[in-house]
């Protein structure tokens, strides 16, 4: 018999599961093994299963404990960690303060990152070894998102020093305190995990966990009706109600974390891919006024992407984190479609005539991705803008991205549920030294939006701090600094034997993978 939980996250259930081997369909490949090579959601969710942070974050985004089991602030800048007892790498050897300073200090400087972890280290100054199984972190004057951060950077051995991205692909160098450890990973086929017996929240059911990319949709939903996987993730919203409605099957959902955008180069004179309506290159570059930034968000038909091709598994976005989130503006409900006054703006801008461009999007990593990026191109050529949409493997469009590549990207960011992680990567002005900016691939940069930034990350009252988001939100949104267009809905498949705990941040692991009771 099936029921429907209704929590944060609507979970549809079923009955019990015994099979101490899981078999997992997601639908994008790591780029690495390396915890600290890229930030990107497939890498994060495999880290988590290998290399344990000191604290952590619960499917609605809350931190919990991890390694550290407990922490205090000294003063307004100083925070103690105390480890707990006992810890050990999965080669035996104990997990110590040393061990977390040398995490830390490697975590931003890890060579050829397309996203950097610096964004996550940028607020300390310094670490302090007290002992053992303490840790004291100085930061750079108050650092109220600290706990946020540093879930992210998963804990590595010192003795791992020198080691490189390679030698975490190919097993040398894989050694944390997660739940799981490594096996082996064949990019593009399949990554192998074996349950860690001495992990410190206790064995998981699961013996031997295999996860396989299937970037094809109707491919990962044949894999889950067939029997061929015990979980998928990103199911279709054309397969939701046939999914849900499976006696054999079960479905877990919640909102998600994620802003789809388009990202627009506002900084160079002259940018790539741009040129006029009859494919003569441009000698300027029309992305750099904001009324044709905005011209582009307001031909956006947003309704229209999430009714038609998202099957309503996503909500329009007026700003970069959901209106729910503490720190979001109020004053900013998704932008109507509105291609009259586009055009409007097009004019008014001296681009009436129109212009031509490339716009890039993954074709594998969001959901209809490849989909919502040519009908954004349609509605684009309605207010005189000619787009090219070039669709490609996820991995190849944030390398491309990161050079520069591009001029317009469709793409999407998830979060943590706190505003920081979007604007922090995707707004503030890009700087390689404070690791702001890391994936504001479009360069756009407003010395008051970054004040305001500024200002919440270093306010510690959430009242303050969430009244300085909501400024920058305000200001990014005015200035059409990035284009929301809307937030995704996650979604997971599973055997009706097994329940998952569907998370905002987009995450697939082995570990929110349970029995039904």
């Amino acid at each position: 018999m099936r029921r429907v939980v209704t929590t944060a996250c609507a979970i549809m259930l079923a009955t019990s599961a015994s099979a101490a081997d899981i078999r997992i369909a997601v639908r994008t490949d790591a780029s690495s093994i390396d915890p600290h090579f890229h930030v990107y959601v497939p890498n994060a969710a495999v880290s988590r299963h290998i290399f344990e942070p000191l604290v952590t974050s619960d499917p609605r985004g809350r931190i919990i404990p991890a390694l550290a089991d407990t922490w205090r602030l000294v003063d307004d800048a100083t925070w103690e960690f105390h480890l707990r007892s006992g810890l050990t790498f999965h080669d035996g050897s104990p997990v110590t303060a040393a061990d977390v300073a040398f995490t830390f200090a490697r975590a931003p400087k890890v060579p050829n990152s397309p996203s950097s972890f610096a964004q996550f280290t940028k607020l300390i100054e310094r670490t302090e070894v007290v002992d053992a199984q303490t840790i004291r972190i100085h930061t750079k004057g108050p650092a109220p998102t600290l706990l946020i951060d540093i879930a992210s950077i998963g804990i590595i051995p010192k003795a791992n020093e020198g080691a490189t991205t390679a030698d975490y692909n190919s097993g040398k160098a894989t050694i944390g305190a997660g739940p799981y450890k490594f096996v082996s990973w064949t990019p593009g086929d399949r990554l192998e995990l074996v349950k860690n017996p001495a992990y410190w929240a206790g064995a998981e059911p699961w013996d031997h966990v295999t996860i396989r990319p299937v970037a094809n949709d109707g491919a990962r939903v044949a894999a889950i009706l067939s029997g061929d996987a015990d979980m998928i993730e990103g199911v279709p919203g054309v397969d939701r109600a046939r999914i849900a409605a499976n006696p054999d099957l079960a479905l877990a959902e919640c909102d998600a974390f994620r802003i789809i955008y388009i990202h627009m180069d506002s900084a160079r004179d002259v940018s790539p891919g741009i040129s006029d309506i009859n494919g003569k290159p441009l000698d300027r570059n029309p992305l750099k006024d904001a009324r044709v930034r905005r011209a582009i968000s307001l031909a956006i038909n947003r309704p229209a992407l999430v009714d038609r091709l998202l099957s309503g598994q996503a909500h329009a976005a007026g700003q970069y984190v959901p209106p729910d989130v503490a720190g979001a503006s109020p004053n900013l409900p998704p932008l109507p479609f509105d291609p009259e006054l586009a055009r409007r703006l097009m004019r008014e801008a001296g681009w009436g005539d129109g212009f031509s461009i490339v716009l890039a999007s993954s074709n594998d990593r969001f959901p209809s991705d490849a989909q919502v990026a040519q009908a954004a191109g349609q509605m684009l050529a309605r207010i005189g803008i000619k787009a090219d949409v070039q669709t490609m493997p996820a991995g190849i469009l944030f390398s491309r991205g990161s050079k520069l590549e591009f001029s317009v990207m469709l793409s999407g960011w998830v979060g943590n549920g706190e505003p920081s992680s979007p604007m922090t990567a995707l707004l503030a002005t890009f700087d390689p030294k404070t690791g702001m900016g890391p994936s504001n691939r479009g360069r756009w940069s407003n010395p008051a939006f970054d004040a305001a930034l500024g200002n919440a990350l270093r306010t510690l009252d959430n009242t303050k701090r969430n009244a300085f988001y909501a400024q920058a939100a305000e200001i990014a949104v005015g200035d059409m600094g990035v284009v929301p267009v809307y937030f995704t809905i996650n979604s997971w498949g599973t055997k009706r034997t097994l329940t998952y705990a569907a998370r905002g941040d987009e995450y697939t692991m082995a570990m929110g993978l349970r029995p039904a009771k």
